[in-house]
């Protein structure tokens, strides 16, 4: 097996495990699972679905995202970024479709995985993935409104968000003040923690505070209980979702929707966890474990499962220094679910409404965001533009688009930065520096050298064309030195070659100085080659075949 495809904990066992990682591994793993805890529940209930699917998971999906992915410290489980799309997957095609779906895009991460597509993930512009992440947290906190305000609505919630916040808007004299308080309680509890002891479980410690408000003086808040009925105490066996061709082609649309933003998400969030640690997560296979993450969670009823960062960056900061802290933040989370699943009942929506408010809040990278706006007016038209159609109009178009504005943007940034001019060449043995040019050369008018800088493209082509185009006639001799040229594509070569048959026609004769392989290769395969062309590995090479030719003729004479 190439070691690409090794999965961490198979190399983490090889060097050597003991109890000291053990124990170091299990304090992370016990921090994490008790961050994870409120948070697995309030996305599964903002994502349309009962809390106890979110639990199931990060219990089954962060197990096997540890166990078999690429990453040391990278943790699993239910993520904000997939509320959008599990909640209108959901409402179009019901429960089954959802974990048909989820099943769907674990086969084709593993595919991808397999393919060794991760590493095409990194092309993907910093504007897109910074306004691609605004817009979900804009997104997720206008899910979140009804709940923090306690609003009843005569009918369902629309999804697009101008709808939902008209409809809300409606609803506004419904608002429960229990929930408000609830709600507030939440927010303030995690934020004044994380500004006086940041090491403490902010958000599990601001959830029972708020719970404990509610029972005890029995607020007219809606909890858990109220809508759902509560937890099950363990995980359900394992089921394949109803199955057929009609429904996988109805929800093939979702799956890879799933399947492309768990694949950024998950890879995004390895990065991460390699800044903080020095280590290199391997992108394929944490591809592969992804993808059978999201088909075990689909087993047992769960929805999607992606690398977290906040969770992630927890497990760092507490010390973990394997994938058996994400393990054994599983096993953990499946310890509170059997002994404490009857207090999930008491859990007030508005204080879990709370956590995902500061989730959204601390999700949009506003220094990152600002810094975007002030660079460029490319930038922020690439940032922007993934912004708003994210929030307005789907999460995958907001990627497409925002990532071929940014492929257009680096386009005509690289087509600018070439550059073509006329050269004179130095007289042998001078250095680079010299400004002492070969008098003969410099005199001699029936030669001239052109010398092309910068990636040669379909973007730049135009542009070098017409210069070519103006000069390749003028002279008897056309050097053109193509030695600061790293790459060139077909279509420049096609204008070479066009520039080489007017140099035909005119009697001119064309050299092509300092070429390297892979131009050398291009040229080739475009018929600019010898005998119609001279290939010299440099300018000063090319003078001195004129040199000698120009002697060899007037000895003749």
């Amino acid at each position: 097996m190439p070691d690409s495809l090794v999965p961490k904990t198979i190399s983490v066992l090889a060097e050597g495990y003991g109890f000291t990682r053990l124990k170091a591994d299990a304090l992370a793993g016990l921090t994490v699972a008790i961050v994870a805890l409120p948070l697995s529940m309030a996305i599964a209930i903002a994502s349309g679905v009962t809390p106890d699917r979110g639990l199931y998971t990060a219990i089954v999906g962060g197990f096997l995202v540890s166990l078999l992915g690429g990453s040391r410290v990278q943790i699993g489980g239910p993520a904000g970024a997939f509320i959008v799309l599990v909640a209108a997957t959901g409402a179009r095609h019901g429960l089954d479709g959802l974990l048909l779906a989820t099943a769907m895009s674990g086969i084709m991460l593993v595919a991808a995985g397999y393919l060794r597509l991760g590493q095409y993930i990194k092309f993907i512009p910093y504007p897109v993935t910074v306004g691609f992440t605004a817009g979900i947290a804009v997104i997720i906190f206008a899910s979140q409104l009804r709940d923090l305000f306690g609003l009843t609505l005569g009918g369902p919630e629309p999804g697009p968000i101008v709808d939902k916040v008209a409809v809300l808007a409606h609803a506004a004299g419904t608002l429960n003040g229990a929930a408000v308080l609830t709600a507030g309680l939440t927010i303030g509890i995690i934020l004044g923690l994380r500004r006086l002891r940041p090491h403490w479980p902010g958000m599990l410690i601001a959830v029972a505070a708020a719970s404990a408000l509610v029972a005890l003086l029995q607020l007219p808040a809606e909890t858990i209980g109220t809508r759902f009925g509560g937890i099950p105490r363990g995980l359900p066996l394992p089921a394949l979702p109803p199955l057929s061709l009609e429904k996988a082609m109805a929800v093939f649309p979702d799956a890879v929707s799933f399947a492309l933003l768990g694949a950024i998400e998950s890879l995004l969030s390895a990065v991460v966890a390699d800044g903080m640690t020095g280590r290199r997560h391997r992108s394929s296979v944490e591809l592969i474990a992804q993808g059978i993450a999201n088909i075990g969670s689909a087993l047992f009823g769960g929805i999607c499962v992606t690398g977290t960062i906040a969770r992630t960056a927890t497990n760092v900061r507490a010390g973990a220094t394997s994938p058996v802290s994400g393990m054994l933040h599983s096993v953990f989370l499946l310890l509170f679910m059997l002994l404490a699943a009857p207090l999930a009942s008491y859990i007030p929506l508005a204080s879990l409404a709370g956590v995902l408010a500061i989730v959204a809040w601390n999700m949009i990278e506003k220094p990152a965001f600002m810094a975007l706006l002030r660079s460029s007016y490319g930038d922020a038209v690439v940032l922007l533009a993934t912004f708003l159609i994210v929030v307005f109009r789907e999460l995958t178009e907001g990627i497409v688009i925002g990532f071929a504005l940014g492929a257009v943007l680096f386009i005509d940034r690289m087509a600018k930065s070439i550059s073509i001019g006329e050269t004179k060449p130095l007289a042998p043995g001078k250095p680079e520096n010299s400004e002492e040019e070969h008098p003969l050369i410099a005199d001699d008018p029936d030669t001239v050298i052109y010398r092309i800088s910068g990636i040669f493209f379909f973007g730049s082509a135009a542009t070098v064309g017409t210069v070519l185009d103006r000069i390749a006639d003028q002279r008897q001799n056309f050097v053109l030195d193509c030695s600061e040229v790293p790459f060139m594509d077909s279509t420049a070569a096609n204008v070479i070659e066009g520039t080489l048959r007017k140099a035909e026609r005119t009697g001119v004769r064309f050299i092509i100085t300092g070429a390297r392989s892979q131009v050398r290769r291009t040229l080739y395969q475009h018929d600019v080659r010898p005998p119609r062309v001279l290939m010299r590995a440099s300018v000063e090479a090319a003078l001195q075949t004129i040199r000698s030719e120009k002697a060899a003729s007037e000895k003749a004479a």
